[in-house]
């Protein structure tokens, strides 16, 4: 809400994660049949819409009763048939022991026609699959409407696919020289595993990743008792602050207060991971020199995002001496050497290292592909990355400890990711991609009834649990929680947002929103319906944030909960907010009209990006102007006032209703305030148990408010969800 937006990049307008994902066709799970215990207390009758997907299941079922089926088991081999679940008496045939020889029958199948109209199901016996390379799957391996291809556990064992190594033979550190180097007090502590001896040589590298730099691999990780374990780093908690600036914002140096730094001996590949001028863009850099007596510290190009500011807030990590409390590891790379103080007992802890830097499994250009109740887990990459195809669906699988995004599904139509698990994830959750933003062709992608939490792990600004864009594709049922910056990002148009429960995220951040677009007039017939946010970051926090002329977006149906701002509208046009209830926002709805303040700019010439991107989808043009007709005298209409917004129907309780800005008011002519609840109790059933269901006689039911499907918030139960996770409605 400053001058931010002058500088401030779109994260639409470049290339933050790599490859992005597609997910798609809702048509078949746009309803649901489940609980919604914390806000109706009751179970809701099958939705019309639950019909359809369940139809679509059992012909699956019905598909896979008669598919060709395969065998794959760590007790297989690949010289066996495949047709067989257990090894034979004589161990002379049984199941395959690769899924790549299950694909690879699959092909030589098709080409004799021995693929029977049921298509084939490929049944993997439970156990850990180690990944050195991904399980790729094209063209060649696609099914049909009639012959899908499933991959699936069988009988429900679990099945982990792992893009990394199980270390032991752990021991005391023997080395005086980096005995000396820990505190006193933790070198008791501190195991030690030689990775080398147990054939791991390659360690990955730390690189320059953050806020508008490219996806990038993580490096090494360790994971223990299922959970990724924390590289050495000083402080230990939290973030200290650079000092000073004495050279400039843009020269790569900056001062430290304390002498912290005085005890690495070594600081050759020190990293610093910092928010170095706005609480919304961070980055990790390195460390390049420090002098000690200066107190300066010096880092390598390209240095820090928009540069260095005295008090921003950063923390040093891989320095071997901070290796000081339970939970920590340090990786020597030239020694090969892993030091780990375990937070518990290590026998039988299950201890990992990642090592893929690819996706465990690639799906290109083929259709008709189901992968579903894999584990996908321990991988320096993302877990599966989908490019191209239709009608390809991630079903049921598990997403967690992986280093960049959980599913990457770029272009393509029709495919989706539903019922999925995803955590402890270095990037995002699921990129969804698809659909020609110059033709509005929609692709129909869709993520729908995941549950994401603990994500942003290393990357922490703009990596959403779910990133859409392109157009006409659909976020939907999803329960989103736990990180540090947004939960939904979007870009392009007619995308739709509905139903999706957001707690507890921009915890760490500011200036930013749970679901966030902007700076793009032509993104527009988006609609954001039925969400829950609540409970959000303390700071400058929106629930819903069009930022920088979002113009064109429908926000009919939600509750914002506990946000500095329920809405915020940041110059855009034609935007209807509509029988939405805020409840203890600081602002309900915040409108302004930057262009003539701060962000002139972006009207007089100097800044061209919102004309520049009209231009590149030739926006003022039909298609564009043909559903959107607004457009067709956007720039001869004053562009730089927040005309046409319509506020209707909403109920406001705590907080400030309005924040208008730059000379708007309630009775602006081009804005339109209609039957808004504003004042007094609007009668919610138990407000105290976030249950903000109206009761009959609410007084807001006699201006038109219509009642918000709060049972069909969230996660819901179905074919790839039977249960849900404690706490869900």
């Amino acid at each position: 809400m400053n001058a931010k937006g002058a500088a401030r990049k779109s994260p639409h307008s470049k290339t933050l994660h790599e490859p992005k994902l597609i997910i798609n066709n809702l048509q078949m799970l746009s309803g649901r049949a489940a609980s919604n215990s914390r806000l109706s207390g009751r179970i809701p009758k099958l939705a019309p819409a639950f019909a359809g997907m369940v139809a679509i299941v059992v012909v699956s079922w019905t598909q896979a009763a008669t598919a060709k089926e395969f065998f794959v088991s760590p007790q297989g081999n690949d010289a066996w048939s495949g047709a067989l679940a257990d090894p034979n008496p004589g161990k002379t045939d049984g199941p395959f022991a690769t899924l790549e020889k299950a694909r690879d029958t699959i092909r030589a199948d098709k080409k004799t026609g021995g693929i029977s109209s049921g298509g084939v199901t490929v049944l993997v016996r439970g156990g850990t699959y180690e990944r050195s390379a991904p399980f790729e799957l094209d063209g060649e391996d696609a099914g049909t409407a009639e012959s899908p291809i499933v991959y699936r556990p069988y009988k429900n064992e679990p099945v982990r696919l792992i893009g990394g190594k199980a270390i032991a033979k752990f021991g005391p550190v023997t080395d005086a020289a980096i005995l000396s180097r820990f505190d006193e007090s933790a070198r008791a502590h501190i195991l030690q595993s030689d990775l080398k001896a147990q054939g791991i040589t390659e360690y990955g590298t730390l690189k320059p990743r953050g806020f508008g730099r490219p996806s990038q691999p993580a490096a090494l990780e360790l994971f223990f008792q299922g959970k990724p374990m924390t590289l050495s780093r000083w402080p230990n908690e939290g973030w200290t602050n650079i000092a000073s600036v004495p050279s400039g914002a843009e020269s790569g140096k900056f001062t430290y207060d304390g002498d912290r730094p005085a005890r690495w001996a070594n600081p050759t590949d020190v990293w610093l991971h910092g928010y170095w001028t706005w609480d919304w863009a961070e980055s990790f850099e390195k460390v390049a020199s420090i002098n000690k007596d200066t107190k300066e510290i010096a880092t390598v190009a390209p240095h820090g995002v928009y540069g260095y500011k005295a008090k921003a807030r950063y923390y040093a990590l891989n320095v071997l001496e901070e290796l000081d409390q339970p939970g920590e590891y340090f990786v020597d790379r030239s020694s090969g050497m892993l030091y780990f103080w375990s937070p518990a007992p290590m026998e039988n802890a299950g201890v990992l290292v990642s090592m893929l830097e690819a996706p465990l499994v690639t799906i290109k250009d083929a259709s008709y592909i189901t992968i579903q109740g894999f584990m996908f887990e321990c991988s320096r990459g993302p877990g599966l990355a989908l490019t191209g195809g239709e009608n390809n669906l991630i079903a049921g699988c598990t997403f967690a400890n992986l280093g960049n995004y959980g599913v990457s599904i770029g272009g393509g139509k029709a495919n989706g990711v539903t019922g999925c698990d995803l955590y402890n994830l270095g990037d995002g959750g699921i990129s969804v991609v698809g659909g020609d933003r110059k033709t509005l062709t929609a692709a129909g992608n869709f993520a729908d009834n995941n549950h994401i939490h603990d994500f942003s792990l290393t990357v922490r600004t703009y990596t959403s649990a779910v990133q859409v864009d392109g157009v006409g594709n659909r976020v939907t049922h999803n329960l989103i929680h736990n990180a540090p910056h947004m939960a939904i990002g979007l870009g392009g148009n007619d995308h739709l947002i509905e139903f999706n429960e957001v707690h507890h995220v921009c915890m760490e951040t500011h200036d930013a929103g749970a679901f966030y677009m902007g700076r793009d007039w032509s993104q527009r017939g988006n609609v954001v319906r039925y969400n829950f946010f609540h409970e959000m970051g303390n700071g400058d926090v929106q629930a819903i944030y069009l930022d920088d002329w979002t113009s064109g977006v429908t926000v009919y149906g939600n509750i914002c909960q506990g946000a500095l701002r329920g809405i915020l509208v940041g110059g855009g046009r034609d935007n209807i907010m509509e029988n939405n209830i805020f409840v203890n926002c600081g602002q309900a709805i915040h409108i302004d009209q930057r262009g003539l303040g701060w962000a002139k700019n972006y009207f007089d010439g100097r800044e061209k990006t919102l004309f520049n991107r009209l231009d590149a989808v030739n926006a003022t043009k039909p298609p564009y102007t043909d559903k959107y007709p607004e457009l067709a005298k956007l720039l001869d209409d004053e562009p730089v006032l927040a005309k046409g917004n319509k506020i209707i129907r909403n109920i406001r309780v705590g907080g400030k209703w309005l924040d208008l800005t730059d000379g708007l008011s309630e009775t602006t002519p081009y804005l339109t305030f209609q039957d808004n609840f504003t004042e007094g109790d609007p009668g919610f059933v138990n407000a105290d148990k976030l249950d903000f269901r109206l009761k009959p006689d609410s007084p807001a039911l006699s201006l038109g408010f219509k009642p918000i499907p709060v049972d069909k918030i969230g996660l819901q139960v179905d074919a790839f969800r039977t249960t849900l996770p404690g706490g869900s409605r």
